[in-house]
């Protein structure tokens, strides 16, 4: 019997020698890599090991893991209760008293004896087990934390720092709160060329597939970008004295802003202009020189969207809908009407994003002509 103790005694040395620096090696390496605290990851990885012992162990009701990186202990072992009767009805949890005391010699019946595991019989499946149910633990743990991380951040503007710009695609890689994040080339503002070290402002959109693999959907072309930059430079958006009512957005080209003052006596455009310009230059620095257009929102939908077609002048317009949809007919001044419509458009668009409303443009002559005509 005090062979066996002996021998017991060095398969427990020898697990706890060759088994304990590099698992407290890899443990550290764990917790680096993954950001994780070395509690949780413990828990994480006994959890592991105790699901890989019971593909070896599968009647085994008790099992115990200990690690304490402290101490740089690691103990792994069975427990079973001591029996006073050499044929156990349950070997896989009971042992009878004789066998029990050559693991502890004052064991008594009753008494649970703990059992030491030879890593030896785990073999290469158990340990294989083991390190794909830990993976897949850690995986679990990173999407529940990534989700809790980014969901007040959802709908945001946050800042994020340019690691690297994929030359094939295009495609960023950015930094935010240590977590790497893409941002693909369509979501880049036109014309923009990021550079390793660059920081910028995105919009998270959201989580995609927040139950698999979940990551973090940003844009620099989204119109509530704008928005959100707008609130971090003027005070009288962030504190609900100006509102922003809507937005309509040509990324790297030009957007439209509507706003409008709760207080009679705070000038709503005024506010998102600032002094000399000051704040609404610092948006259009970081939307890479987009030009903005700053106009008072009103109830009235004509009187908005001869607003929205600004720098253009508007002579009349008349409203209709049809089938759901909101149309109107614009009269501007001959001279205007290339203004009006704007580059390839992008003047009417964007005031149609804005209001709501399809816009038809029309010069002074042209209505006049076609009213003559209707009047023959």
């Amino acid at each position: 019997m005090g062979k066996a103790r002996i021998k017991c005694e060095r398969i427990d040395q020898k697990m706890n020698k060759e088994m304990t620096s590099k698992f407290f090696e890899a443990l550290t390496d764990l917790e680096k890599e993954n950001n994780i605290g070395s509690d949780i990851l413990i828990e994480k990885i006994k959890s592991g090991i105790e699901k890989a012992i019971k593909k070896d162990y599968p009647y085994c009701e008790n099992i115990r893991v200990d690690i304490d990186p402290v101490t740089g202990k690691l103990d792994i072992r069975i427990l079973k209760e001591v029996m006073d009767v050499m044929y156990v009805d349950d070997p896989d949890n009971e042992i009878f008293l004789d066998e029990a005391k050559v693991y502890d010699p004052n064991i008594k019946v009753g008494d649970m004896v703990e059992i030491p595991l030879d890593p030896a019989k785990f073999g290469r499946v158990a340990a294989q087990n083991a390190k794909q149910s830990i993976k897949h633990d850690i995986k679990d743990f990173e999407r529940a934390r990534l989700i809790e991380q980014y969901h007040d951040k959802e709908h945001e503007c946050v800042s994020a720092t340019v690691q690297k710009v994929e030359p094939a695609t295009q495609n960023a890689i950015l930094t935010i709160d240590k977590n790497e994040v893409y941002l693909v080339r369509n979501e880049q503002i036109p014309g923009e060329t990021l550079k390793a070290g660059d920081i910028v402002k995105v919009y998270v959109v959201g989580i995609a597939n927040p139950d698999r693999k979940p990551s973090i959907k940003i844009s620099r072309t989204h119109r509530e970008l704008v928005k959100r930059l707008f609130e971090l430079e003027v005070p009288e958006i962030a504190d609900g004295t100006v509102e922003v009512k809507a937005i309509s957005r040509v990324a790297g080209a030009r957007s439209k802003i509507a706003v409008y003052s709760k207080d009679p006596n705070v000038d709503a455009v005024g506010a998102c202009i600032g002094p000399r310009k000051s704040r609404i230059t610092s948006v259009v620095n970081e939307l890479k020189g987009e030009k903005i257009d700053v106009i008072n929102w009103c109830e009235d939908p004509a009187q908005f969207i001869a607003k929205a077609l600004a720098p253009a002048e508007v002579i009349n317009v008349v409203l209709s809908e049809e089938e759901g949809v909101r149309e109107c007919r614009v009269t501007v001044p001959d001279n205007q009407l290339s203004l009006a419509i704007g580059n390839k458009g992008q003047n009417a668009k964007l005031a149609a994003g804005l209001t709501g409303y399809k816009i038809d443009i029309v010069s002074e002559s042209s209505a006049k002509a076609e009213a003559a005509d209707d009047e023959n």
